[in-house]
């Protein structure tokens, strides 16, 4: 009798754990079901120039809607670096949509020399094309010239086109590039007298309905107004005194302090580009992003859109009044604002849970080195003219000839190979022969050969991220690098393009769908972001993609 109730209960204990690994499967799959569902919308946010500290020196003035709510709602890396140099705006957009390096993607710089035309080519100059929604050659551009696909790109191919992607950004570069080769459209602003959101031939024949009505409407124009402090000066305690010496300013006007009256400005600094170079900037962006959201029916269907939106205003903020300016403070105290805006339109229009976004920068920047040496930092200017006259020099006494040397731009030296063929010089030796001479003078820290960059592998350190940003196509024979806090550059505002951290560590936010809330000191490079939306999505990653998908910040 024992026996049979020992079998029964052993029998029920069997049955019980096989349905309750059956539940256990269920619930397991119905949340991986869950997790799976792509969302109806990705918006990627590029702050052009924002330093990670941006996001920690003025969190306490910053609203509960904008930078907050993605920081609470969502995923902080605040180990985010950018693994290659030179940290300029072309390549830190497609680094991040291409989920790869200049070494790859072939956006060496924004301009750069190219060897086989011998002429210097912008990264999305396209004379093939036509300006659409002016007459200006400001839309002569595509994205051409850039080798791999993006995450936008992937997303178009797996939804067999019917997902859209649009490219929006004050500069072309920083709507272009991130857009990719297959974008429905790309919108860039054209300043000066027009005020205007254009395109180019590449995208389309003529701008939609809804853009033709954006650009006749006066909200462009109603932006020359006063720019004066969001909140009252004195509580900007997070930033230098308003009058100081380290600032440029606009023309018209006597200091760099506030207020500006933009409208009596204007005449003097290019018309609507000042607008560019405030906070406004980015109110105009918001404005048309917000329209463009309506106008395409974003995330209205079961094919995912993508968005990418670039605020290039903090980049021109920056480099007139530098990263300590009151001007940049308010900037961002303002871009909170537009953000918060942002994310009320997608809950409004896609519904909230029902799209992922994501925020970074294309580069941070170094406080002004005039600053940083009245504070007894290192920190000074380069010469580049000087250095130029010198490096001639040297070449035509060392080597008794003119002309073997093509270039000199982006801290690269390019020679003419054919000169050196023709002279019997061997190429390594003259590469090694101006590394010689120019690591002796002032501010040039160090320098390497371009076959040292295709010879040797580098896993560490500022060679690492040299060799991630060469190309070997597109770069130079020789590549030299500043001491740190040193730049070619005006005595005022702030600029970028190194290696040090003051340039790589920026800010990776995540929220959404598919995000879970969290932080992490774990190092992350801007490198990961594409891997990461192409695994939320369950598409291919970009087709050079070197980047791994961020597991820890997926729900």
């Amino acid at each position: 009798m024992k026996k049979i109730i020992y079998g029964i209960l052993i029998s029920l204990f069997f049955v019980s754990s096989f349905q309750a690994q059956q539940q256990n499967s269920k619930n397991r799959t119905n949340k991986d079901n869950t997790i799976q569902a792509p969302p109806k919308l990705i918006v990627g946010i590029v702050v052009d120039q924002m330093r990670y500290d941006y996001l920690t020196r003025f969190y306490d003035k910053y609203g509960d809607g904008g930078f907050k709510r993605m920081m609470n709602e969502g995923f902080n890396c605040k180990n985010n670096h950018f693994n290659y140099v030179p940290t300029y705006t072309a390549p830190g957009h497609t680094s991040v949509y291409t989920g790869t390096t200049p070494k790859y993607h072939g956006i060496i710089g924004n301009n750069w020399y190219d060897k086989e035309i011998k002429s210097s080519v912008y990264c999305a100059g396209d004379d093939s094309v036509e300006s659409v929604g002016t007459e200006h050659k400001a839309g002569q551009m595509s994205p051409h010239r850039m080798k791999t696909t993006t995450f936008a790109d992937e997303n178009r191919l797996f939804t067999q086109m019917r997902g859209k992607t649009i490219g929006i950004a004050l500069k072309d570069r920083g709507a272009i590039l991130p857009a990719g080769h297959t974008a429905n459209a790309a919108y860039w602003f054209h300043g000066a007298d027009e005020g205007r959101w254009i395109s180019s031939t590449f995208y389309m024949a003529e701008l939609p309905k809804w853009v033709q009505n954006f650009n006749n409407s006066n909200q462009v124009k109603s932006y020359f107004k006063e720019w004066n402090t969001l909140y009252d000066i004195s509580t900007y305690t997070e930033s230098a005194p308003d009058h100081n010496t380290f600032e440029g300013g606009f023309k018209g006007k006597e200091t760099a302090t506030f207020p500006y009256d933009l409208g009596a400005l204007k005449d003097q600094n290019g018309g609507y580009e000042i607008l560019k170079a405030t906070p406004f900037g980015n109110n105009i962006t918001t404005d048309f992003a917000l329209a463009a959201i309506e106008g395409e029916a974003l995330g209205q269907d079961e094919f995912t859109d993508v968005l990418t939106i670039s605020y290039s205003s903090p980049d021109y903020v920056g480099h007139n009044f530098g990263v300590s300016s009151k001007e940049v403070q308010d900037t961002y105290l303002r871009l909170d604002k537009d953000l918060e805006r942002l994310f009320k339109g997608l809950d409004a229009k896609v519904g909230k849970g029902n799209y992922t976004v994501f925020l970074t920068a294309d580069h941070a920047a170094v406080e002004v080195p005039s600053y940083l040496k009245s504070l007894k930092i290192p920190a000074g200017y380069f010469d580049s003219r000087a250095f130029r006259e010198k490096v001639y020099a040297f070449m035509k006494t060392t080597f008794k000839a003119d002309e073997l040397i093509e270039n000199i731009s982006n801290n690269q030296i390019f020679l003419n190979r054919s000169k050196l063929y023709e002279m019997g010089l061997k190429l390594e030796d003259v590469q090694q022969t101006i590394i010689n001479e120019i690591i002796t003078y002032e501010h040039i820290d160090k320098a390497y050969s371009g076959m040292s960059m295709t010879q040797t592998s580098f896993t560490t350190g500022i060679e690492e991220l040299i060799q991630n940003g060469f190309n070997q196509k597109r770069s130079g024979d020789v590549i030299y690098v500043y001491d740190p806090a040193v730049l070619s550059y005006s005595l005022t505002g702030s600029s970028h393009g190194s290696s040090f951290n003051y340039d790589t560590h920026v800010p990776l936010l995540l929220f959404g769908n598919g995000i879970k809330h969290g932080q992490s000191l774990k190092k992350t490079h801007i490198t990961d972001i594409a891997p990461t939306i192409s695994a939320i999505l369950g598409i291919s990653f970009p087709n050079a993609a070197t980047g791994q998908p961020l597991e820890f910040v997926l729900e």
